[in-house]
């Protein structure tokens, strides 16, 4: 592979240019969140009504996963991300020319196009290092990604109370016509491009599917992030019900998962490599059970606070980043040939599974309920997640790999 040439796109692109793809994905998602109550009065909308902008956002993104990903082993990485930028771009546009609601979730829900960053980052790197490299270097990535959505509500709030709601898309807009034109100048092809028909490419998840390995790796990643989507899912009704914290001092106590999960990330990337992704996925499968059941085991004791719950989430941040980059490079190592399907195929089953555990969160914290139903969850969710990679492991054993 060429070494890589800042702002040469004959060349692999920088790191920099994957973390800013990948952080665009993420700031998109939650940035506007604080301007919601002000949206639906600008529109004259109900306020549940404007919140599909973030259902119907995840949704066309999961889908536009599976696309993504077959669409850039066929026609290339670098021609994918540029086409999908400046439809991000218009849809950014149209956001901000939106006079109603519908308008508007219309054009929201073209935004979801940005999904492309986040699945052909992972892709990207895949297609320049080997495996163990990869998970490294995704954890780089990651942990670029995991600030994004610490930072990007309170950055929405600031730029809404000061601007008025508008800001935060005319910031993306900006930040989308910076990324495209880095894009632009810096990423060079990485994919060995196939000159095969979509109706083929899509006639390759059979290969994924059938594969054990990739299944480990898939329901790992998915377990894993389940832990924090059901935390994003139940935290705010134990902070604000359970404990009596007010909004701003949720914020902060959400806060130590992100940082939890920005050390895991500098672990995965510093040493993945010396102790191989099975290896790292597995420490911190473990780190993430051991820190939910020091949480299980303190408040069966009656110590429950908010210190307690939120403080014990450090770990599980810190083993979902452990674990994260690892089981996503584990995905895309199976049939490197299909690296941007895998993360397309891969990505959209852990949105989609991660949706549904946030949603069971919600259902199964009603009125009168403490934080158990919440802890029992996450801890259920990362116990499959030890399972899946005990499965990987032998799996690879028995057909003569590295374990």
């Amino acid at each position: 592979m060429k070494t890589s040439r800042f702002l040469d796109r004959t060349t692999p692109p920088h790191i920099a240019t994957l973390i800013l793809l990948a952080g665009l994905s993420a700031l998109a998602m939650n940035i506007f969140l604080p301007s919601l109550p002000g949206m639906a009065a600008y529109f004259g909308a109900p306020y549940s009504l404007m919140q599909l902008s973030v259902a119907l956002y995840l949704a066309l993104s999961a889908v536009l996963q599976v696309i993504i990903g077959p669409v850039s082993d066929r026609f290339g990485r670098r021609r994918v991300l540029l086409v999908s930028l400046v439809l991000f771009l218009i849809a950014t546009a149209g956001t901000l020319l939106a006079q109603t609601a519908t308008t508007f979730l219309i054009f929201r829900m073209a935004q979801a196009v940005i999904a492309a960053g986040m699945v052909l980052s992972r892709a990207v790197v895949r297609d320049m290092v080997p495996d163990a490299q990869a998970a490294s270097m995704i954890g780089y990535v990651t942990m670029g990604m995991s600030i994004v959505p610490m930072i990007g509500p309170v950055v929405g709030g600031v730029l809404d109370e000061a601007f008025g709601w508008h800001a935060n898309f005319g910031l993306l807009l900006i930040l989308g016509a910076a990324t495209l034109a880095l894009t632009w100048a810096d990423l060079g092809e990485t994919a060995t491009i196939r000159r095969v028909s979509l109706a083929d490419q899509m006639r390759s998840y059979p290969t994924l599917l059938k594969s054990q390995r990739f299944w480990g790796y898939v329901l790992c990643a998915s377990f894993t992030a389940g832990t924090f989507y059901a935390y994003l899912g139940g935290a705010p009704y134990v902070g604000n019900v359970v404990f009596g914290l007010t909004s701003s001092h949720i914020g902060l106590l959400f806060a130590i998962t992100a940082i939890g999960y920005a050390a895991g990330n500098f672990v995965a990337g510093r040493y993945s490599v010396r102790l191989g992704l099975n290896r790292m996925i597995l420490l911190g499968s473990l780190l993430t059970m051991a820190g939910l059941g020091l949480l299980l085991v303190l408040t069966f004791a009656g110590i429950h606070s908010a210190l307690v719950f939120f403080g014990c989430t450090l770990f599980v941040g810190a083993g979902n980043g452990m674990t994260l980059p690892n089981a996503n490079a584990g995905m895309l190592s199976v049939r490197p040939e299909l690296a941007g399907t895998a993360s397309g195929l891969g990505g959209a089953i852990q949105i989609g599974g991660g949706a549904a555990i946030a949603a069971l969160a919600g259902a199964l914290l009603g009125p009168g309920s403490d934080e158990m139903p919440l802890v029992l969850l996450m801890l259920a969710c990362a116990t499959a997640s030890l399972f899946a990679i005990y499965w990987v492991m032998r799996r690879a054993r028995a057909i003569g790999l590295s374990a």
